[in-house]
């Protein structure tokens, strides 16, 4: 069977969705941020911090190449892993892409605590947020369909996937 693919803004529910998911489904359940992570030894905020943007998503790219080669697992994206043209390809190429999203106040809401956020530590959350959904929705709305998670909890997100898939 195909993977399946998370990919959304941070705070729509990708990891915790994907990992209820997994169980579900009885597949494996992959987060790529856990595999850069792993392979460069540090945060992503401290990737951010001491290499840089541009360095990261080189990282991501390659992260994006080796997971898309695995089969039958539940993924999940970075948030702008899918405005790159070639991880969106390989992406595509491994399995069915699903886009997890919700309102900038919901995100807000859901990411205001978390300080591992490094997109988010600037002197507007908000108006970043809106900012990086205004950008990055072109890109989110090409995969093969979304699912708002506003109003819902994890449980109903990974039903509304399985629902979707059948």
């Amino acid at each position: 069977m195909k993977n399946i693919i998370l990919v959304g803004f941070m705070g729509t529910g990708k990891s915790a969705a994907g990992k209820k998911l997994a169980a579900k489904l009885d597949r494996d359940f992959i987060e790529l941020d856990d595999m850069i992570e792993a392979r460069e030894k540090m945060s992503i905020k401290d990737i951010f911090d001491k290499k840089g943007e541009p360095y990261f998503r080189q990282v991501e790219k390659e992260v994006v190449k080796e997971a898309a080669k695995r089969e039958d697992v539940i993924m999940s994206a970075g948030g702008g892993a899918v405005v790159d043209e070639e991880n969106f390809r390989n992406m595509k190429n491994s399995g069915i892409i699903i886009c997890l999203k919700a309102s900038p106040e919901t995100i807000l809401k859901r990411t205001k605590n978390l300080k591992t956020r490094p997109l988010l530590n600037v002197p507007d959350p908000k108006k970043q947020i809106e900012e990086l959904l205004k950008k990055r929705e072109p890109h989110y709305n090409k995969a093969d369909f979304s699912i708002d998670t506003d109003n819902l909890n994890i449980e109903q997100v990974s039903e509304a996937i399985i629902k979707n898939l059948s």
